[in-house]
């Protein structure tokens, strides 16, 4: 489980194409007391170190997993937000996230305000029943509270302070980027069941 609270940003060394995978190499000092078999957020998604050097960690990515995120787009050099699991007992200033990414979504906005940003993305059709006003979401593993919420248009408004945009990734985004999302398992077990129960009535 993550935080949504992100840690740090780790920079792409390496990455391996195979049969039915991706492999990548993340640096970061976060890495240093990684073990094999952790679980660590990158970008949002939830991966297993599957190595580990002096700062840097390997994962796989297998392939179901990126066509629906996009870590099918990674780059050499580029940077990506990171969190390592949540330990029992420590403070979550976040939400609780899992680093299931289901879906992508498109940013459509970026209206800077001095400091801060008010951004708009849009959302796939199947994921607007799980989302409402004042609930959280978690964008490129970033946990946010969603402030604005247009069901026409498909798309939520977050507000990012200057500590969000100063310590991840999301400073970078430009109007048609596509980031990944997670939305609150909770929510997604209440409105799916509700959905079962009202066919049958």
């Amino acid at each position: 489980m993550y935080t949504g609270i992100v840690q740090g940003t780790a920079q792409v060394t390496s990455i391996e194409l195979d049969a039915g995978h991706t492999r990548i190499v993340l640096a970061h000092p976060l890495f240093d007391t990684v073990d094999i078999g952790a679980s660590v957020s990158v970008n949002g998604t939830c991966l297993t170190v599957t190595a580990y050097g002096s700062g840097t960690a390997s994962f796989d990515i297998s392939q179901r997993t990126a066509e629906i995120t996009t870590l099918k787009d990674l780059r050499l050099d580029e940077w990506v937000n990171i969190e390592r699991s949540h330990r029992t007992g420590e403070e979550n200033g976040g939400h609780a996230l899992y680093g299931h990414v289901e879906t992508t979504a498109r940013v459509v906005l970026w209206h800077v305000r001095g400091d801060a940003v008010e951004a708009e993305f849009q959302l796939d059709p199947g994921t607007l029943a799980y989302v409402f006003k004042k609930g959280f979401i978690g964008l490129h593993g970033c946990s946010l509270t969603i402030d604005r919420l247009d069901e026409a248009r498909r798309t939520l408004t977050v507000n990012l302070i200057p500590q969000t945009l100063a310590l991840t990734t999301l400073k970078g985004l430009q109007v048609g980027d596509r980031v990944n999302v997670e939305i609150d398992q909770t929510t997604r077990t209440l409105v799916d069941t509700l959905h079962r129960v009202l066919r049958k009535v």
